[in-house]
């Protein structure tokens, strides 16, 4: 009866409180969890009535089981790369552009692509819209080669190789070099995302004819850079000037020293 008094006691904090514990997997186990493996240990097999109905509102009151704890951000905050739980899954943002119209407040048009079975959907997010991002584990890698769709990194000090898909990474994958070291971030052990350094150091492959002498930097013109990305450069950069981009904005900041 004291053992029977004890597992209620317990299990009442489980219900009303029910803090989430990290799983062997890098996941959380949710108090629902926790509980059923608690009564299985303690409570009487006999109770079953009890059991079931202790299990049924812990269900009810637990946090969601996911890899991570998510934090809430703004939607014209999500950045390529980021895992956001939506519409009852988890997706990666493999695009994304903000618009300013005319009329209307801003929004993010983001496409996003999900985590279990690859499906992709473009969805349109305010800035008043707010969304679950699932925080990544985060490991230092480095690039090794890209054969057809797939990209395959080594992690440094394990000297391991993973592959990842590129779609993962989306456009900025042209930015990736040889012996780049990048961050892989993975969900739940699974590899899903690359994290860039914030800036590159590439040549300009064609532009138009520098006009001598003039060095407005208001009236930048297309270029084509030697990875293939364009890019909209100043006036005074030439064919093999080399320039230092931002990788996720895709725009020039600076000649190279």
């Amino acid at each position: 009866m004291r053992q029977r008094r004890q597992a209620i006691f317990i299990c009442m904090e489980f219900l009303f409180c029910p803090p989430p514990l990290p799983s062997r997997g890098g996941g959380w186990i949710s108090g629902s969890i926790k509980l059923d493996i608690y009564l299985h240990n303690v409570q009487p097999r006999g109770d079953c009535a009890l059991r079931a109905k202790l299990l049924g509102s812990a269900r009810n009151t637990a946090p969601p089981l996911t890899g991570s704890l998510p934090m809430k951000i703004n939607g014209n905050e999500i950045r390529i790369g980021n895992v956001i739980q939506h519409q009852g899954g988890l997706w990666v943002a493999v695009k994304t552009s903000h618009v300013k119209p005319g009329k209307g407040g801003a929004f993010a048009q983001v496409e996003l692509k999900n985590l279990i079975d690859g499906t992709k959907l473009n969805e349109r997010f305010r800035s008043s819209e707010t969304v679950e991002r699932v925080r990544l584990d985060q490991k230092d890698y480095q690039f090794l080669f890209a054969e057809g769709d797939t990209l395959t990194f080594m992690d440094k000090k394990t000297f391991e190789q993973i592959e990842i898909e590129k779609d993962f990474i989306g456009e900025r994958a042209a930015f990736l070099q040889d012996g780049m070291e990048v961050m892989v971030e993975s969900f739940e052990d699974r590899p899903i995302g690359v994290k860039l350094p914030q800036q590159v150091t590439l040549e300009i492959a064609e532009t138009e004819p520098t006009v001598k002498g003039q060095t407005a930097s208001s009236s930048y013109k297309p270029s084509i850079l030697s990875n293939g990305v364009r890019c909209m450069v100043p006036p005074f950069c030439g064919v093999g000037d080399r320039i230092v981009v931002d990788t996720e904005e895709v725009t020039y900041l600076r000649r190279a020293d």
